[in-house]
């Protein structure tokens, strides 16, 4: 299956390098204090599209996916779009100065998902669901049109993100459902010249470049309310996230 993939995806001419790598078991990281929440509490407006990509700047297939990200968020407002770094990547040519081990570990979860021992870049995921070469425009906009309708048809679950005296103050309301908690730390763009690897000599220009990523807890259906220092990254954007990759609510501040 997977060679026939690889043919296919080479036929329709893009282009991608693939990786074999064991999966890897989601890290968790510490968990701050639930607070609960009254119903009557204020939620921003009916949450995002969210498109996630996998990335790298050591990798040559890279920059076109990253120019397809920048185009996605700068068209369409009522997705997010977040890039994420890896660092399998990573070598003594070149060293990604924003790559995380948690964005790798995000990777090979959606990996294990799909039963599948392979994972490339670029690789862009809509919504928790549909995964394809991050670098296909045409992938892009279908399954950004699908996530569209099927968020329609559904109630999300409220989740808000502010900045109070005290830190970060994120709030998720009463739903269906339960999921993970997730919090990413963002700067919504960066410039960097490249001294080696596969892109030596270019200059990339990133959007929405992850700078870290937190589990704040469990949702179980009922309010919460977690409040908490912010970590790395300008600005913020929270998920709640179903065991499999479904997204139940999203925002960003």
């Amino acid at each position: 299956m997977i060679l026939f993939l690889l043919a296919y995806l080479r036929r329709a001419g893009l282009s991608f390098h693939l990786r074999r790598k064991r999966i890897i078991k989601m890290k968790i990281l510490p968990i701050v204090v639930l607070l609960g929440l009254t119903t009557g509490t204020a939620f921003a407006a009916p949450r995002p599209v969210v498109v996630e990509l996998f990335t790298s700047q050591a990798c040559s297939d890279c920059p076109p996916a990253d120019a397809l990200l920048e185009r996605v968020e700068a068209q369409n407002p009522d997705v997010l779009v977040l890039d994420l770094h890896v660092t399998y990547w990573n070598d003594a040519s070149w060293t990604d100065p924003y790559s995380l081990e948690s964005a790798t570990d995000r990777q090979n979860d959606y990996a294990a998902l799909g039963h599948n021992s392979e994972i490339y870049t670029p690789e862009a995921v809509v919504d928790g669901q549909t995964q394809f070469v991050g670098s296909d425009s045409d992938a892009m906009a279908a399954a950004i049109g699908q996530a569209r309708k099927t968020n329609a048809a559904a109630a999300a679950v409220p989740v808000s993100i502010t900045t109070a005296e005290s830190g970060l103050l994120v709030r998720v309301g009463p739903g269906k459902g339960a999921g993970k908690v997730w919090l990413f730390g963002f700067d919504p763009q960066h410039t960097t010249h490249v001294f080696g690897g596969e892109n030596e000599g270019a200059t990339l220009i990133e959007v929405n470049v992850v700078r870290s990523i937190t589990q704040l807890g469990f949702w179980n259906g009922q309010p919460i309310a977690v409040n908490l220092r912010p970590p790395p990254g300008e600005r913020f954007a929270v998920l709640v996230q179903r065991p499999d990759g479904t997204i139940l609510g999203a925002s960003s501040n």
